[in-house]
């Protein structure tokens, strides 16, 4: 009998052991390799018919989000909005957390944490699109009054992750977890996701087993794309200011001008993309802003430049990093003006997926969607401060939704015209097929790691 016990004890003491060590990454393919197989031709039918019944609310929210867009950190109606939506399906909703962030928790017995994440923030730009819904607010910006628009797509994230949550709890017989739904601020700036972590994101709340993130992009409505690895660019910003001399527009002798060192730089930077970094890895510095003098015949004093830098690898990205440094400093130089100011800033790193993960997700994905669902073979060259979430431990799958009529797409390409991408004063997806096929998407993929 004492042997008996003394077998038993050794092995649950080893079992202790073995669990202590573990990583969430390990716990979490642990469980997936244990999840039942979702039914996924009945459980699509069963979110098709809760959105047959909701999609007038879903459309009306997202209308009214479009029309009602708030920068980063000031997105107080946005959340207070997403809130309401929220408690009033029975979640305990949580408001500014990382300043303008909300945490909105549904338990449903046992099981998996599940992380689902939206954007609340908008762009510092005019809307151009036409839409009757289309955006006229104003807010400040850098000190500045702008313009402001939706036009990375986020309003339509929003109404995804509303009716996601709808989705889910009319089907909560079906499965058994905890649902963490974050409304994340200031993702344009790159500094949202690392606000609500700082604030006790993982702490305050239950550490998620995994996390969901979608983005529309520029692709046919209907469709979904997903790739295990590296899915995301790193992302840093840059900001050089060249300090010259001024002096009047008839008498540049007397001046040391800065706008002809700014000049220079834009061009000359790129010969660091072009000659220094490997001619086969992605890296692009680009310049979008430039900023000097208030008069045609004034030479101003200083110029400043801002702009971003993006690449996949650490090794590329001290490429540019260096390079941009170096540029800015030998323009100066060769003008014989003080070393400019130079501000670079990392915002975001290259974001992840976990492998596991993302591989049942996308078996799924295929099974709902067929040859609508791609399978994506390179990163895409935008980024993304979602890699906060992964790098504070949660196993993730981060994936795409085309927005896009096809017919327009297939217009475009007759006449040689490139469509609007995010970020254009003209990026308008197309709000039906794009909301449904993301609620589509991302319930099944969080049903997909509920399902007991």
């Amino acid at each position: 009998m004492l042997k008996s016990v003394q077998s038993r004890t050794s092995v649950l003491r080893a079992a202790v052991v073995a669990l202590a060590v573990m990583t969430p990454a390990v716990l979490a393919e642990a469980a997936l390799a244990q999840a039942a197989t979702l039914n996924v031709a009945a459980t699509k039918a069963a979110i098709d018919r809760e959105l047959d019944a909701d999609y007038p609310h879903l459309d009306a929210l997202y209308k009214d989000i479009h029309s009602h867009p708030e920068l980063g950190f000031q997105e107080t109606r946005t959340a207070a909005l997403l809130a309401a939506q929220m408690r009033a399906l029975g979640f305990e909703v949580t408001e500014h957390v990382g300043k303008t962030g909300i945490v909105a928790i549904y338990h449903n017995g046992p099981g998996p944490i599940v992380m689902i994440r939206t954007e609340l923030d908008a762009l510092p730009m005019q809307e151009k699109t036409g839409l009757p819904y289309a955006s006229s607010a104003k807010q400040m910006y850098q000190g500045k009054e702008t313009y402001v628009d939706h036009s990375c797509g986020h309003d339509s994230h929003m109404a995804v992750w509303v009716g996601t949550a709808k989705a889910l709890l009319s089907l909560k017989s079906h499965w058994s977890g905890t649902l963490m739904f974050i409304g994340q601020p200031a993702e344009e700036l790159g500094a949202g996701a690392k606000a609500m972590i700082d604030d006790g994101l993982f702490t305050r709340f239950p550490k998620p087993t995994y996390g969901f993130a979608l983005h529309v992009d520029p692709g046919p409505y209907g469709t979904v794309s997903f790739k295990p690895g590296v899915i995301s660019s790193n992302a840093d910003t840059l900001e050089i200011r060249f300090q010259g001399r001024g002096s009047h527009g008839s008498m540049p002798s007397a001046s040391i001008d800065p706008i002809v060192m700014a000049a220079h730089f834009v061009t000359d930077v790129q010969t660091v993309v072009s000659r220094e970094k490997d001619a086969a890895a992605f890296g692009v510095v680009t310049v979008g802003s430039f900023q000097a003098g208030t008069a045609g015949n004034i030479i101003p004093d200083n110029a400043i430049l801002r702009g971003t830098i993006r690449s996949y690898s650490p090794e590329v990205r001290a490429v540019l990093l260096r390079g941009v440094e170096r540029t800015a400093k030998a323009e100066a130089e060769m003008a014989g003006a003080p070393a400019p100011t130079v501000i670079l800033n990392g915002t975001g790193d290259a974001v992840v997926n976990d492998d596991a993960l993302t591989a049942r997700t996308g078996k799924v994905f295929k099974a709902a969607f067929g040859d609508k669902a791609i399978a994506q073979t390179e990163p895409g060259s935008a980024s993304e401060d979602y890699s906060e979430f992964i790098i504070a431990g949660v196993p993730s799958t981060f994936f795409g939704l085309g927005g896009i009529d096809p017919a327009k797409i297939a217009e475009a390409k007759v006449k040689g015209v490139p469509m609007p991408v995010n970020h254009s004063p003209f990026f308008a997806p197309t709000p039906e097929p794009t909301i449904r096929t993301g609620v589509e998407a991302m319930t099944l993929a969080v049903m997909n790691v509920l399902t007991p």
